[in-house]
Parts: C-alpha cells; structure tokens; sequence
C-alpha cells in the first residue's frame, strides 16, 4: 500500500485556463532510490526525474508508459524514469562511483534529454531536447515549449530519499489567461522552497503559494514503485540474443543469469528452459 504521502493531485484555477499538478513521492521514491548505492547527487537528481515523470504522465489519455531518459558524457552518464498510466514508476542512474556538487549539465556533460510516449495499442512518440540547462526542471521547461509549444512551469525537489514537484500549464483555446495572470502565477510558484515541496499537503501548498486565488483541486491519486520486468520479459530478451548465443553461454557458466536493473530481481535460465524457449513459437 502506498504511503499517504505517496500522491498526485490536479488542480485548476478557476478564473484562468491554467491547470496545475502537485506530486509527492515517499515511500515509492525511497523504494526505488534504495535498490541501489547512489552518491547524494545522482540520488537527488533520480528522485527529481521521478517526481517529474508522475506529473508528465498526467497527459496520458490511455494505457501506456512515459519515460525520461538523460543521456550523457560527464560524471553521470544515465537518468531514466518511468511512469506509467496507473502512476506505477521505477528509475535508475549509471554513474561514477565518486559525484560531487554540480549542476545536471555538468554531471551529464554534452546529452540530450528524451521523452517517450508508448501506448499500449498506438504509435510511439518521442521528443528529444539538448541538454543545455542547469536544472532538470529547466530542461522539462524547454521541452514543452519546443515540442508541445505549451508554456509551462515546473519546480522539482528531493532530498535523495523523498521527492516532489509542481507543474503549471498555460492552456491554449479562446479562454485561454492573459499574460499578466500567467506572470504572476508562475511568479508566486518559484517562491515555493524544496521543504515546502517535500513536507506540505497540496492543499496547505496551494493555499501557501496563490492565497487570492479560488484554486479547485482534486482528489489524489495513489503513486507507488512497481517494476514491469517478469520472467516472460527476460525470456523474450534471451529469445532476441539468439539461440546459438544463450547455448553459448550455457556452455561457459552452466546456466544463463539475469537480474532487472531496476528491481534487482534475479531470473535464471537452465539448459532446459533455454530449449524449451527455442522450441516453442516465438513469445513477440
């Protein structure tokens, strides 16, 4: 069961057509930040990227996955979360042994930023964005406004264990607010501090950062860390390696061993399994 503080919730301002999410990440950050030994940097920037996933996922109209994939050259070469429709989410992050203090440029060195869209039944969508800003909210910044042309606010914070975040979208059509109401808005957002995003309900939040403002906010939803790998996924993998190189490896270690990245769980394949695999019609 997900922790109370583990929750999402939309909101909308009334008199301006900007809607808004607050995300909170306890126990399902913590999960999936302990599965490995990160330095407090790359820890703090992973469990940004999760709270950031679980608000862009609001945009999935169906069943499917969002994931956010930082690529690059510096001291921390991957950043990758997940969520999915249910707000399921799981990460990781490949680094140096040793990260000190730096910004996400700086750890990530010449990359680029992706973002990937896969319905469960439809086409697959990605936007990719050059990594050229301090901070990953700045970077998610830029990709809205590259790629869906939607200004955007977002403001991301976590301690290495706990994350949260905040996301307002300035909405096109007729309605849409004027300049000044969007101004003063994103304005008052940045004023919020990481404490504020780590600790505060949404409601005491909200009533904390836009106190003039009718704010109608909805009920929360449950976030929790899940991991999507199975062992019909790693037979699947093994299936795409080929049959003369599994028999390969059988030969050299006895038996072919496996463990998800994400969960660390661990899957092994015997000689039979792996004939049995080869025998029957492919699992895709």
């Amino acid at each position: 069961m997900a922790d109370f503080s583990d929750q999402f919730q939309r909101f909308i301002f009334e008199h301006g057509n900007i809607r808004g999410e607050r995300v909170m990440l306890d126990a399902s950050s913590r999960e999936a930040l302990g599965k490995r030994d990160y330095p407090a940097p790359v820890a703090q920037m992973l469990g940004e990227s999760l709270a950031a996933v679980v608000l862009m996922s609001a945009t999935l109209k169906f069943e499917g996955l969002l994931s956010l994939q930082a690529r690059g050259s510096g001291s921390v070469s991957l950043l990758m979360a997940e969520s999915n429709h249910q707000r399921q989410i799981r990460g990781l992050a490949h680094s140096e042994p040793e990260v000190g203090p730096g910004t996400l440029a700086e750890h990530l060195g010449d990359g680029r930023l992706a973002i990937t869209i896969e319905p469960r039944h439809g086409q697959r969508y990605q936007g990719v964005v050059p990594l050229e800003d301090e901070t990953l909210s700045q970077c998610l910044e830029s990709y809205f406004e590259r790629s869906e042309q939607l200004a955007t606010a977002i403001i991301l914070a976590s301690d290495g264990a706990r994350a949260g975040g905040l996301l307002l979208q300035r909405l096109p059509g007729e309605s849409a607010p004027d300049g000044d109401f969007w101004n003063r808005l994103t304005l008052q957002a940045r004023t919020v501090t990481a404490d504020e995003l780590l600790l505060l309900d949404a409601e005491t939040l909200l009533r904390r950062l836009f106190p003039e403002d009718a704010v109608r906010l909805y009920p929360p939803e449950p976030v929790v860390f899940a991991c999507s790998c199975s062992r019909e996924r790693t037979a699947q993998a093994l299936e795409a390696l080929g049959e003369e190189d599994c028999i390969a490896l059988l030969d050299e270690q006895g038996v072919i061993s496996v463990d998800c990245q994400f969960c660390h769980h661990h899957y092994e394949f015997d000689r039979q399994d792996v004939t049995v695999l080869f025998q029957q019609p492919p699992l895709h």
